[in-house]
């Protein structure tokens, strides 16, 4: 008789009961048989010193469904929260009004220039938008580092950094701004 395992059911290494989970099937195995390898005439000497049509298989990872993955396992109620390794920028530089203040203009640009010397792949938000609209929309994308360049932390010779699990944001340097943020990255 065949039946489903149930929650409870005893593993089956002997050790413990089978508890049951959600998953998702990021990739899988296809047995191909004979087919392929006898059109390839791709041949094993088998243990018997004759030559044996080998068995073939395949195997097929679905990128989306890792994405898909990924994404269930780390968001907040806010939007993604990318693990760094595969998050498609790792810092967002946002500067306030920048169409308005040639300075914030200049310091965004130039903190960009430095991130990216320095191998970091980042995102200028350079659109013309509310401060609001910008911040929610890079917590939806879920860039794993935030920094907001506006005129009165240039006037007090800061940025603004927030790491997008915090729940704070931090101020950093102007100068050295670069060398503070390289600490931050995982």
């Amino acid at each position: 008789d065949l039946r489903n395992v149930v929650e409870g059911d005893p593993s089956p290494d002997g050790e413990g009961n089978l508890s049951l989970a959600r998953g998702i099937e990021v990739g899988h195995i296809f047995q191909l048989g004979t087919k392929y390898s006898e059109a390839l005439n791709a041949v094993v000497l088998g243990e018997d010193g004759k030559s044996h049509v080998m068995p073939m298989g395949c195997y097929g990872i679905g990128v989306s469904r890792i994405v898909a993955a990924a994404i269930e396992q780390n968001h907040d109620e806010h939007g993604i929260c990318w693990p760094e390794p595969i998050a498609p920028f790792q810092v967002a530089v946002l500067p306030m009004n920048a169409k308005k203040s040639h300075r914030v203009r200049e310091a965004a640009e130039t903190l960009y220039l430095g991130l990216l010397e320095a191998g970091v792949e980042v995102l200028l938000d350079d659109r013309n938008l509310r401060p609001g609209v910008m911040f929610n929309d890079m917590e939806l994308i879920g860039i794993p580092h935030r920094v907001v360049i506006g005129e009165r932390g240039l006037d007090a010779g800061r940025l603004e950094y927030r790491r997008r699990t915090a729940a704070e944001n931090e101020d950093i340097p102007l100068d050295g701004a670069v060398e503070a943020i390289l600490a931050r990255l995982a």
